[in-house]
This record gives structure tokens, sequence and C-alpha cells, in this order.
């Protein structure tokens, strides 16, 4: 008689986390292996394996943080190697191999659709491979319109070459919110601080993060739809709440900087008003920077590090804990203020296994960002409590934005901002999926007796 429990390799097919998670760290490996070689580096040296590894897995978590300046310590081949990690990574290495799968085999079979549609955050694996056409399609328009209009205004500046590179960088970089530039040249680790002014370029790159950290999914429903009372609650409260932080940011870092004589304090009307928005937007998950971020009063740190751990959308190019998660939470904290047994958002009832899934993906976060930053803090004489709390926060949301620590961190607290990027951007949740087996999908048919405890 054959036996009906499952095999160690079914279990391995159905676990669709495990090559999300494998795949991450091989293309990681490769990234840093490239980043070795001496064609990699501006001075024809070997650059030293950590150091390969941390840039990897930041270019690839969509992250930013760097221990080199990105435009003097890479050669043109580097650079290329750094971007086309941050477009896999902004993607997802699934979606690009699902793509190529489709294109060379018209492989659209259940499995690769449900791979394609784990890989957009979806759970709809029937309409996956239509929705990877238009993210695909998408991507590149909005990419190629960022890196055309980019181009044009480096090129004056900077000749055809050079300009047409940085346009395209600087596009791609923003689209996918990986926080990486090519604008130390004219001073290591500046980003974008010479264009604190400039419309263009501040309307162009913020109009680029916006785009990535709305999501696919929303992208689709919009597309779909394109009225805002037909869009589902997802897309309705990505588009309000995006909007609310972008303004409320913005309103509340000019009031902290207007008199800060190292930031806005001496800047015209236009640089105060554009630099005030781009750093409401950049802390979503972007990386990139108009101001010195070190010289912002503690207040404005603190408001950023809250930005980046709220992040952008699911679905999209963009990390920390998501909108729809802090959003499902504060429904869930209004409920029990007003004595409503059930969490209500848009009058649609939340179930309370979301509720609990949405406290799972803030409080282990939240947990793991403190304990690093108390590491850090206890490791790095010369690193305050503060800092290391920007910088790990920065690294799990996938931002990118430092006070100027990250390259003078020793092997120890690089490996800890490794980690917490990497965590950060395949998600803490999926990977224990990856590691756990088909035990955790079986159904506890055991009930406990209520029990009482006294609380608050």
């Amino acid at each position: 008689m054959k036996r009906l429990v499952p095999t160690e390799k079914s279990r391995r097919k159905r676990n669709l986390y495990r090559p999300l998670v494998l795949g991450f760290l091989l293309i990681i490996l490769a990234g840093a292996l490239l980043l070795m070689l001496p064609i990699s580096s501006a001075d024809g040296k070997t650059t030293p394996f950590i150091n390969t590894l941390f840039t990897a897995t930041s270019a690839t978590c969509i992250t930013g943080l760097v221990v080199y300046d990105t435009a003097t310590q890479w050669s043109f081949f580097g650079q290329a190697v750094i971007l086309c990690m941050i477009q896999i990574g902004g993607l997802g290495f699934m979606t690009l191999g699902s793509a190529l799968m489709l294109l060379l085999r018209g492989d659209t079979s259940l499995s690769n659709r449900k791979q394609i549609a784990e890989s957009l955050n979806t759970t709809d694996y029937r309409t996956a491979v239509g929705t990877m056409k238009h993210v695909l399609a998408g991507t590149a328009a909005f990419e190629g319109a960022g890196a055309l209009i980019l181009a044009v205004r480096f090129i004056p500046e900077y000749g055809w070459g050079n300009g047409i590179w940085k346009g395209v960088f600087t596009s791609i970089s923003a689209f996918c919110n990986a926080g990486f530039d090519l604008m130390g040249t004219d001073a290591p680790f500046s980003s974008l601080t010479a264009y604190r002014g400039d419309w263009v370029v501040n309307l162009t790159v913020m109009g680029l993060i916006v785009i990535g950290g709305l999501g696919f999914l929303v992208w689709e429903d919009l597309y779909t739809k394109r009225r805002f009372k037909d869009l589902s609650i997802f897309s309705k409260t990505v588009l309000t709440v995006s909007g609310i932080l972008i303004i409320g940011g913005a309103v509340l870092i000019f009031l902290f900087e207007r008199n800060n004589p190292e930031t806005l304090a001496n800047a015209s009307g236009k640089e105060k008003l554009l630099a005030s928005f781009f750093q409401s937007v950049s802390p979503r998950t972007a990386g990139m920077n108009t101001i010195d971020l070190a010289a912002m009063t503690e207040a404005s740190q603190v408001l950023t590090v809250i930005l980046m751990f709220i992040g952008a959308s699911t679905g999209s190019t963009g990390g920390g804990v998501k909108i729809t998660t802090v959003v499902v939470l504060a429904a869930a904290l209004r409920s029990v203020l007003t004595g409503r047994k059930d969490a209500v958002l848009l009058k649609r009832r939340i179930s309370s296994d979301l509720v609990y899934r949405a406290f799972a993906l803030v409080f282990f976060p939240f947990v793991a960002v403190l304990v690093c930053a108390f590491v850090i803090n206890g490791v790095e004489g010369d690193v305050g409590f503060i800092q290391a709390l920007y910088e790990c926060t920065s690294a799990f949301a996938t931002v990118g934005l430092s006070l100027s620590v990250t390259p003078t961190l020793t092997m120890c607290s690089k490996i800890i901002l490794m980690l917490l990027m990497f965590s950060g951007r395949v998600g803490m949740l999926t990977i224990s999926y990856a590691l756990l087996t088909d035990r955790r999908k079986r159904k506890n048919t055991l009930r406990y007796p209520e029990g009482t405890i006294l609380i608050g």
C-alpha cells in the first residue's frame, strides 16, 4: 500500500519561499565576486571581499548604504554590475526569470504563475502573467522617461557619455528606490546636494521614487479601473496615506529645519520647498538626499527614522514594514479605543488573522532594529545611539540614508547591517517560511481552555 505522506522532494517543490531566499543569496554572492575583480575598481586593484559583499547586498536589496563612494571607487564595469543588481533586486529575480522563461519557452505553467505571483506579492496567480507584463512595460517606460529627462539635464554639465550614463543610473536607482548615485565625482558621498534647488532633477527623481514606491499592484489597479472610487481598499489606502505622509513629512521637516543654518536657514524659498519635500519622499526607502543629513536637527532625524520604518507599499520596489501594515494596526487600535469587536477600514471588517500578521510584521523588525542599534552602539565607540538606530533602520527598511557612519564601521557592524538589509528586502516571515517544512501548514486541532491574565 502506497504511503500518502508527502516526500521531502514534494515538500521542497511546494515551498515557493526557498527559491526566493536562495536566489537573492546567489545574486549577492555573484555580485560580490564580480566586484572583487580588478576590472571593477577605478584603480584596477582587488577590493576586499567584506566590502564587495556589503556593496552587493546593498545593491541587490535596493538599499543604498555604501562603504565606498560609487562614482569614485568603481569603474564603469563595476557601476554596471551594481546597476544590474539594483534592477534585479527592484523587480525581483523571480519576476525577471519567469519573464525570460515565458519569452523563450512560453512557460505559463501553474508553478511558474505561482512563483510570479509570489514575487509580485499577490495571491491571484491566475492574472500573474498579465500583471508581470504590465510591470515590465511600466518599469521600462518610467525608467526610460526618467533617464531621458535626467540625461538632457546632465549632458551640458558632464558631457554626452557621462551625462547619459548618470541619467540612466540615477533614473533606475530612483525608480527602484535604491539610493545609489554617481554624483561623487564632484564631492564623495554628496548624493544630490548640488541640485537642491533644481526643479528638473528634484521633480523627476521624486516622481520616480513615488511611482516605484506605490507598487505594482496599485499600478495594475489604476490601469484597469482608472477612477479612485472604483479602486480596491488596498489601493485607496496606499494612495491616501502616501499623500498624507509626503505632505505631513515635508511640513514637519520645514518646521524643524527652517532655522538650522547648516541646512535650510540660508536657503532660498525654492530650495526650502524642494528640499523639504525631497527629504520627506526619500525616506520612503529611496536613500538620496539634497541636504546634509548629519547636519539635520535630532527632531528631523527621528522623524526620518519613523518614515523609513513605515516605508512604501506592499509589492513595490520600496521597503519598510509597509503602509498598509501600519494602517491595519491603527485600525485595530481604534477598535480597542472605541470598544468595537472588529478592526474596520473604509467600512470593511479586517480579519483577526490579518491583524495578528500585521503585528508580527511590525513587532519583530522593531525589536531586531532596536537590538542591532544597541549592539552597534556598544561595538563602535564613536557611534551614538541615534546614529546607530538611524543606520539600522535605514538598512532594514532598505532606504540607504546615512549619517556618514557606514563607511567607518567595523566588520561586525557591517555584517549586522547586511543581515538587516537582507531580511528587510526578502522579509522576515519569508525567511522563516523558507526554513520551515510543511509542518507549519498542518492545522493544530488542539485547543486549550481559555485563561485570563491582567494587562494594562
